[in-house]
């Protein structure tokens, strides 16, 4: 039984590719340039929204793309988004830990977009302030001063949605 079913798909896979090779038989030389384009284009964005996810994992959600159809009459990927949580740690050290992943992550594309490189502005900033926290907290024990209190109020902020940005191709 498995056995036919692997032929009969492969018949329906032949049959698909007769058709395409009719379909772009038929296709001029400029919406054969058009259709090249655009699956290069597709490539491109793809690849770019999976250094996001791989380098965010974790933080990030899976990539949403917008399409265009070519004159083939098929989808291509023309840009594409990946959101990364950007709320803070429970700690000003998890905080930091989690604005060098979100910075890893924005970056992780060969070709940042402008978006991606605010995203990873955003993540120095976020990285800084817990650096500050954290120095604070510190100075706090040297001069006795109790350095659970100033992570306590870093910990007990009010409940507040969890924020997002968009990383695009």
């Amino acid at each position: 039984m498995a056995v036919g079913a692997i032929g009969g798909s492969a018949n329906a896979y032949a049959l698909q590719a007769v058709r395409s090779a009719a379909g772009q038989a038929q296709l001029t030389p400029e919406q054969q340039q058009q259709v090249q384009q655009l699956k290069a284009i597709d490539q491109k964005v793809r690849a770019h929204e999976a250094a996001h996810m791989s380098a965010g994992a974790g933080l990030t959600s899976g990539a949403s793309y917008q399409y265009t159809r070519g004159p083939d009459g098929k989808q291509y990927a023309v840009a594409g988004e990946v959101k990364i949580d950007v709320s803070p740690g429970q700690t000003p050290s998890q905080t930091l830990d989690k604005a060098k992943r979100i910075q890893a992550a924005a970056l992780a594309p060969a070709d940042p977009s402008s978006q991606d490189r605010a995203v990873a502005a955003q993540a120095a900033q976020m990285a800084m302030q817990a650096q500050q926290e954290m120095h604070r907290a510190k100075q706090g024990e040297g001069n006795g001063q109790d350095a659970n209190a100033a992570i306590a109020a870093y910990v007990d902020q009010e409940p507040r949605p969890e924020p997002s940005l968009s990383l695009f191709a």
